[in-house]
């Protein structure tokens, strides 16, 4: 088998840098259906074989290869999913050559996997397989938002009409700065009505906010809707304070929706400081973790009404609350259909089994995205992937000690050990 450590003073060949331009302005206007025979196209012109584009499910289970002749690949047990999960590249023998899986990543958002497939494998190689991957997730990210083609190529089942209206409305499971990162998942990931979650970056603040309307239906996703569309247009109409926000979000709810509700938590984090502010509307309590343990009534309120509901219990504006986090803190926002998630039994999965299972994968490594991908799926196994109520988790973590690095194109969240510039931490396996 190659070598794919062999590094030649012949192996950087010249590139051809108008036909590289050629293929960029290409894949402006490409169609996502013509995404593999561009990639294979890219790929040839930088010396390697082809590339293939894999992209996760909606569920994280799988990665879904937009080439329809090829079949999905697990992300449990493969060598591309390694690849996801741990958002490095990993290097495996194809028995002609090599397969370099290198991460998709937007942001701090994984997107899926790039399948390099090249004869031999250096620096030079491995830095342009790096480039090709990076390119390929900034098209990617910009055609998904209007392809259905490319959404429907991620989803496996028929998805409810609350679930597609709330879907629209929901920003991408992991956003990120060099200070801090916010991620989410929720289920069911087909037939979610009422629960949602929203994220945001303005300059050095952190916006995240969870919500979960009343019912299981149209009415409560579009309560839900409106929530969130009346938190975003304070926002981006000026308004960062979590009291003005949840104002406009009582407004427009008696406004539009007076006979509906919903509650909530929402948090403004200023990512210089550490100061988080937050509101909870008849919420479940937010969780602080620090230093691998939950600091048991960090984050309490006295309690407040609903989502909408404010103007029929009380006079006063909402309560804000205050505290500094210390770096290196998470926070996690949930709904209730987390912790009362039951098995054949009758037993709740429960808060303490919840946080422990933070606890442990973070202890263990794991980044914040990979540690909710991993907890949504226990907790449908644990409820025999029948889910009672839908289930939403957001994590919020501060980290202003991190600072960007050659590395962070590996490693979005900057954690050490996983990151991989140099050839020799990728290996074949």
């Amino acid at each position: 088998m190659p070598d794919p450590t062999h590094t030649s003073a012949d192996s950087d060949p010249a590139v051809d840098e108008h036909r590289l331009e050629q293929l960029i302005t290409e894949a402006q206007t490409a169609l996502p259906v013509e995404l593999p025979a561009l990639a294979d196209r890219c790929a040839a012109a930088l010396g390697l074989d082809s590339a293939r584009i894999y992209l996760a499910d909606l569920q994280q289970r799988l990665l879904v290869p937009i080439d329809e002749a090829l079949d999905p690949l697990p992300v449990e047990g493969s060598s591309a999913g390694w690849a996801y999960r741990t958002v490095s590249p990993r290097v495996a023998d194809a028995g002609d050559g090599l397969i370099v899986w290198m991460p998709l990543v937007d942001g701090a958002e994984r997107l899926g996997v790039l399948a390099v497939q090249t004869a031999v494998l250096d620096g030079v190689l491995m830095r342009r397989s790096r480039m090709l991957a990076s390119f390929f997730a900034m098209v990617i990210s910009s055609k998904r938002a209007y392809s259905d083609w490319l959404t429907a190529r991620t989803r496996t089942a028929t998805m409810a009409l609350p679930a597609e209206m709330l879907r629209a409305f929901l920003p991408p499971r992991t956003i990120g700065s060099s200070r801090c990162m916010s991620t989410a998942v929720l289920e069911p990931a087909y037939g979610i009505a009422g629960d949602a979650f929203d994220h945001s970056v303005v300059k050095d603040e952190l916006h995240t906010m969870i919500l979960d309307g009343m019912g299981h239906d149209l009415l409560a996703g579009l309560t839900t809707a409106v929530a969130m569309a009346a938190a975003r247009n304070t926002r981006r109409s000026g308004g960062d304070d979590p009291a003005q926000v949840v104002g406009s979000i009582d407004q427009a709810l008696a406004q539009w929706l007076p006979d509906h509700f919903c509650t909530g938590v929402l948090c403004r984090l200023q990512t210089k400081t550490g100061v988080l502010r937050w509101v909870n509307c008849g919420h479940p309590t937010p969780l602080l973790i620090r230093d691998e343990r939950v600091l048991a009534g960090a984050l309490d309120s006295p309690p407040q009404p609903p989502l909408g509901l404010a103007s029929q219990f009380v006079a006063t504006p909402r309560q804000v609350h205050e505290t500094r986090l210390e770096p290196g803190d998470c926070v996690l926002l949930y709904t209730d259909g987390v912790v009362e998630a039951r098995d054949a039994d009758g037993e709740e999965f429960g808060l303490n089994r919840f946080t422990d299972f933070i606890i442990r994968s973070e202890a263990a490594g794991e980044r914040p995205p990979e540690v909710l991908r991993l907890l949504i799926h226990a907790v449908l196994d644990y409820q025999r992937n029948e889910l009672r109520d839908d289930t939403t988790i957001l994590l919020f973590e501060w980290r202003p000690q991190h600072s960007p690095t050659s590395s962070q194109a590996d490693s979005p969240t900057g954690r050490a050990g996983h990151g991989g510039n140099s050839i020799n931490s990728v290996r074949p396996h």
